[in-house]
């Protein structure tokens, strides 16, 4: 073949092959809608799927030991932290944000502010805890012939999990200097019962439930303005 035959050949080969790669680029990019495509796999990858997440607490449930099944699933979406927190937002607030809610299981992702503390408190159902950013420590306490006394302490570290008996008693406290956020499990309705906290110094008995625990969150939240502004 002459060579001008040759460069003709060649140069519409190049025009078919630009014309087929623009005609793709086309039926790719709108699949991939307002996220760059070259990050759009991964991106789909690292968020949570809460629907999905929450049906699967609730199929484990139904097991025969449904806290351990809660929380095998509890330790598979924290082991990603980074995927639950691109689902359920970066925490600015102490709060409760509710992901399900039933007489036999109540699933919330639970915010801590800065040092944030509370009270030791019981359940008076099982809870698995899951943390997804920042650090939760937990003092164990246990009846005693006057009142209750501190007995063990668990530190949860970002990515770990882990379940409270029914009769658990517990206080928490957020020691860093950012938020902490974590998902609880609880087996049962976590706001319509009615349950016991101590007071923090004196470790007097007083009632609680979802109502009181919201209201110490809305006064964290009061604290921590007042600290910004000072």
């Amino acid at each position: 073949m002459p060579k001008e035959q040759d460069s003709h050949v060649d140069n519409s080969r190049r025009k078919i092959l630009t014309a087929a790669a623009a005609v793709a680029s086309q039926m790719v990019l709108p699949i991939f809608a307002g996220v760059d495509p070259k990050t759009a796999s991964a991106a789909t990858r690292t968020k949570m799927d809460i629907d999905r997440f929450v049906a699967d607490c609730i199929e484990a449930n139904t097991d025969n030991d449904s806290q351990a099944a809660v929380l095998e699933v509890l330790t598979r979406a924290v082991h990603t932290p980074n995927a639950v927190l691109a689902a359920v937002g970066e925490p600015s607030k102490a709060g409760i944000t509710v992901l399900h809610r039933s007489k036999t299981l109540t699933i919330f992702s639970a915010v801590w502010t800065p040092q944030m503390n509370l009270m030791p408190h019981n359940h008076l159902m099982w809870a698995n805890i899951g943390i997804y950013t920042g650090r939760e420590d937990n003092l164990l306490w246990r009846k005693s012939p006057d009142n209750i006394e501190a007995y063990s302490a668990k530190a949860l570290f970002e990515s770990d999990a882990a379940a409270l008996p029914v009769d658990a008693i517990h206080s928490v406290t957020n020691p860093l200097l950012r938020f902490t956020g974590g998902i609880h499990i609880y087996g049962g309705d976590f706001f319509d019962t009615t349950r016991t906290q101590w007071n923090a110094e004196t470790l007097a008995e007083e009632p609680s439930d979802g109502a009181v625990i919201r209201n110490i969150f809305e006064r964290e939240n009061e604290r921590m303005q007042q600290r910004n502004q000072s």
